[in-house]
Order: C-alpha cells, then sequence, then structure tokens
C-alpha cells in the first residue's frame, strides 16, 4: 500500500503543487488585507480539508484502477480486449487507449498473415512428403529385383532418405497448432518391437546384436509418436556403434537404450537436445542432422514424458525414458 500510495502521490505532484501555491497566495492575500490571523488559519484550514478529501477518494479509485491493470500485464491473455483495461478518466486516458487499440488491431492483422503462411507451408511440404514417397518407394522395389552387394548398399542409402522424408512430415506435425495425439493405455514392448522391426535390415547388415528384455510395462501416451522417439533413439544408436551390442530394458515407468558405441562427449553432450546442433560425432560422422532428438525431447514433453541422456566416450550411450507422468504441454 505504501508503494501505491507514493505512486498516487506523484500523479498527482502537479495538482498538490498548484494548490499548495494557490493557498499560500490566498493566504497571503486575506492577511495583507489585514483580516485576523484566525480567518486565514481557518479558511487555509478549510481548504486543506477539501484537498484531503479529494486525495482520500481518489486514492481508492487509483488504488482499484492500479489493481486491475497488473492483474492484465501479469494474465497474459491471448483474449486481451480494449474493453479490459478500466474505464478512461482524462482525454490522455482516452487517447492511449485508442493507441493501444490500434496496435492490438495491427498485431492481429499480423499474427493471421503469418498463421496463413505457416499453413499454406506446411500444406506444401506435407503434400511433397507424400508425393516423393511415391518414387522412394518405386526405387525400392527395382532395387529389390536384383540382390546384389551394390543394391544393398542403395537400398539402405534409400531407406535414411525415407527416414529423412519421414522426419520433415513428423516435425511439420509437430510445429502445428493442433498436433494430432491419441492419448490412451499402450504397450511399451509392443512400441520398442515397432521401432525395431524398422531397423532390422541394419542391424543384420552391421552385425549388431539385439539385447531386448521385455518390461511388461503399459503407460498412457500416444502409441504413434512413442514409437517415433523410439525410432530415433534406435537409428542413433545404430549410426554411433560400429559393433557390440545394443541393450533395450526397463521397468517402474523408466525405458532404457543402451549401447556400446562411440559415445558423446562431455562437452557435447549438455546441447544435444538442441535444434540443430550434431556436435562432434556428428560432424565426423556428417550425415547428423541435428533434429532427431530435438523432436524427442518434443515430442516428450507434449506426451508428459521425459528423457535424460548419459554417455561415455569410447565406451558407449545411455537413453532412459521417463514414463511418470508429467503434466503434458498441451493440458
Amino acid at each position: 500500500m505504501k508503494t501505491e500510495l507514493k505512486e498516487y502521490i506523484l500523479e498527482k505532484r502537479q495538482v498538490l503543487g498548484a494548490a499548495a501555491l494557490g493557498l499560500l497566495i490566498s493566504s497571503g492575500v486575506l492577511f495583507l488585507y489585514q483580516l485576523p490571523l484566525e480567518a486565514v488559519w481557518y479558511s487555509a484550514l478549510l481548504v486543506c480539508f477539501a484537498e484531503a478529501l479529494w486525495l482520500f477518494t481518489g486514492f481508492g479509485k487509483f488504488r482499484k484502477k492500479q489493481k486491475l491493470l497488473r492483474q492484465l500485464a501479469g494474465e497474459q491473455r491471448k483474449d486481451f480486449s480494449i474493453r479490459d483495461l478500466p474505464e478512461s478518466e482524462d482525454p490522455k486516458e482516452e487517447v492511449y487507449q485508442e493507441l493501444i487499440e490500434s496496435l492490438m488491431k495491427e498485431k492481429g492483422r499480423k499474427d493471421a498473415e503469418i498463421a496463413e503462411r505457416l499453413r499454406n507451408m506446411e500444406e506444401y511440404y506435407t503434400l511433397w512428403v507424400h508425393q516423393i514417397k511415391t518414387p522412394i518407394a518405386a526405387m525400392s522395389l527395382l532395387l529389390q529385383e536384383e540382390d546384389t552387394p551394390e543394391n544393398g548398399e542403395l537400398s539402405m542409402e534409400l531407406f535414411h532418405i525415407e527416414q529423412y522424408v519421414e522426419m520433415v512430415l513428423q516435425y511439420l506435425r509437430l510445429e502445428s497448432p493442433d498436433p494430432d495425439l491419441a492419448i490412451r493405455s499402450v504397450e511399451v514392448d509392443s512400441c520398442v518391437r515397432q521401432a525395431v522391426r524398422k531397423y532390422a535390415r541394419s542391424f543384420i547388415r552391421k552385425k549388431i546384436a539385439l539385447d531386448f528384455h521385455e518390461t511388461g510395462m503399459e503407460v498412457v501416451t500416444d502409441e504413434k509418436w512413442l514409437v517415433f522417439v523410439l525410432e530415433q533413439l534406435v537409428s542413433n544408436a545404430l549410426k554411433y556403434t560400429k559393433k557390440g551390442t545394443i541393450r533395450i530394458y526397463g521397468k517402474d515407468g523408466f525405458l532404457s537404450i543402451e549401447d556400446t558405441g562411440i559415445g558423446i562427449t562431455a562437452e557435447d553432450l549438455p546441447r544435444i537436445f538442441e535444434k540443430g546442433y550434431t556436435g562432434y560425432n556428428g560432424r565426423l560422422d556428417k550425415k547428423s542432422t541435428g533434429i532427431g532428438l530435438y523432436l524427442c525431447q518434443k515430442v516428450l514433453k507434449k506426451l508428459g514424458h521425459g528423457i535424460t541422456i548419459t554417455s561415455v566416450p569410447g565406451k558407449g550411450t545411455k537413453a532412459v525414458l521417463r514414463f511418470v507422468q508429467e503434466k503434458r504441454e498441451y493440458d
């Protein structure tokens, strides 16, 4: 309240100064006319009383207005309207409110333009992704007609292209203001099998062993998005493991994917979830996009899950998914 009173006095300082000057002049005039001193003091007392009464009633309105303005500033509502502001009490406040209304209309127009551009871009790239899948599928069928080492290599490269195309589509869906989420009870083991099955050829080609211990866990999540996250983690494990084993196990709401790959340097580890960050290993590989883990973290945040990654360079990396239900981003 002391702060509000100080603000109120500062706001009214010109009026108070003018009143004090008027009181001084009127008292001086009365004194010069040699009126009784009691009359001078009495008139000054009446003026001060009227001024104090005016200040007291005005402070109540000022305090109420300040409280409303601070509440509006703290809420940061998207549906804010000029009608939510306190009623203007003088022409200056009316001009300020008109200026705010004008700026809000301009902001609304700009937001609509940006939303329309994003919508058009999303439609274009979604169409592009679906169209590019047709020649990819045709090329895959042609390569399967003759089983040669060269065709095997080309098939793997084509598989990587298909992965990147799918990642573009998932990125667009994830950035959409209306994400496609179907939350229900899901078997974790089934999702793991789907992710591993997709990379079966890569396991065989690279001669990487898979050690999968069924967890028996059921979690409340979106199956399609969880499979996408697991695919990214399995893909990363395969990409950076030249020999050895990829272990998948879990219990009590935690799922671990552990590899015996080259690991992640201590300098890179804090930044692996940044969009576009590839790190030292990614720069050596020259195939890393720096998008996979960024999307994983974003998906898991929307689902109310978490992820932790630890690594020892030269020994391997361990990703732990945390299914303990947290507040989902879209709740």
